[in-house]
């Protein structure tokens, strides 16, 4: 098979007109979405496979990709759901020895366009100051001109939702925990016998995230967002958890109306999405950020102990904080690179929140003592307060020093 056969010419168009020029690998064809960056430098098997990236073309901002290949453990759902694949180089071979195939046969088979051979550093340099924005990646189309018109006729973020397209359409029930090649790094540590229910809200969830919350002692029953508050309270759970997903949290409008026929009756811990969504069934409001945070070394204070946490992000959107506070929410979190919000409680009612990923795998682990924590609010019915956050980050941090 012949190298242009393998590895056709592929373009990257952007809405504003920049073109980018390299060789396409994986599948054919022509694709859009929102062209975001993410400075990773490794877990690209979990960024692939993470609903939340739904919609969107994913460029990784470290240069050489695909050297450890793929496996079937450490993917976080079903399938991959990125809309596209950038990067500088694609590895000529891969290494590891849990490896069942290479990056570019994986995309191919999952029908995933990726372009390698671009400069990745000015593309996301001009993601940075321009914000993220439409593109095409196509194998397809050689004017790079109509591939500018059909970058500007791509569908926005802003109102869309992705939810229902990643979100289960059944209710199911999770088992399997933190064993095998996962590294237990909760403070409380091992799988134990579960003590606690937790309705696990699914719009478009990681599956490290019900491996923490088994590893934790939880029997975990999985429910569309499209759930009704009297069916979820019908299994009579000590905890409910809103999970990550994809798109405009404001354009989901069944799972915020879920929220807020829940919040005051059962503890809630929400991540990513799941906080959007709970500050808004509060009464808050969200906005679109210009880039995003996406990344596993984006750096977190949680302002009730002074800990700063270097986290595993993806989100494109925030929740403002000044609404969030005249909802009657304390924020916990915040970001220290723009000051955005990054985690909240409430006062009256047992909720905990957090935009970033303390589930990360394969990494940072510094948030896993959230979980401890929604186990603490499950048993007290009250949101974690400043000293048991301070004890669940000693208790993680005694356990893994």
């Amino acid at each position: 098979m012949s190298d242009s056969h393998r590895h056709p010419r592929c373009i990257l168009a952007l809405e504003d007109g920049s073109v980018f020029i390299g060789r396409g690998f994986g599948a054919t064809g022509t694709r859009t979405g929102e062209v975001v960056f993410n400075t990773a430098m490794m877990g690209y098997q979990e960024i692939l496979t993470d609903p939340s990236y739904c919609g969107q073309i994913v460029t990784m901002t470290y240069p050489l990709i695909g050297n450890y290949g793929v496996n079937l453990e450490d993917v976080e759902s079903a399938r991959p759901h990125v809309r596209g694949f950038v990067i500088r180089e694609l590895a000529n071979c891969h290494s590891n020895h849990r490896a069942t195939t290479s990056l570019q046969a994986y995309l191919a088979e999952h029908d995933i366009i990726g372009i390698e051979g671009i400069d990745t550093r000015a593309l996301t340099r001009r993601l940075r100051i321009d914000g993220a924005m439409r593109g095409v990646l196509t194998t397809e189309v050689a004017d790079p001109e109509a591939c500018v018109r059909l970058a500007r006729e791509a569908p926005g973020m802003v109102g869309a939702d992705l939810v229902k397209d990643v979100a289960p359409k059944e209710a199911f029930d999770w088992q399997g925990g933190l064993d095998g090649e996962f590294i237990v790094t909760r403070a409380a540590g091992g799988t134990a016998s579960p003590s606690k229910r937790v309705v696990a809200i699914d719009c478009g969830m990681k599956h490290n995230i019900l491996r923490h919350l088994v590893d934790m002692g939880c029997e975990v029953h999985v429910v569309p967002p499209t759930t009704k508050p009297a069916a979820v309270l019908g299994r009579e759970p000590d905890g409910v958890f809103f999970s990550n997903g994809p798109g405009d949290p404001a354009a989901v409008g069944y799972a915020i109306d879920l929220a807020k026929g829940l919040i005051g009756k059962v503890p809630i811990f929400g991540i990513c999405l799941g906080h959007q969504i709970l500050g808004l069934a509060l009464g808050a409001k969200s906005f679109k950020l210009k880039f995003g945070h996406r990344g596993g070394n984006q750096p977190v204070q949680n302002i009730t102990t002074g800990r700063v946490e270097i986290t595993s992000q993806n989100h494109g959107f925030a929740v403002d904080m000044s609404s969030l506070e005249s909802a009657g929410a304390t924020p916990t979190h915040i970001n220290l690179n723009d000051k955005t919000l990054e985690g909240f409680v409430h006062k009256d009612s047992p909720l905990l929140a957090v935009q970033y990923h303390p589930e990360a795998s394969p990494g940072p682990h510094d948030a896993t003592y959230l979980f401890d924590c929604f186990g603490t609010m499950m048993t007290t019915r009250q949101s974690p307060t400043a000293e048991q956050m301070a004890e669940a980050q000693a208790a993680l941090q005694n356990r893994t020093a």
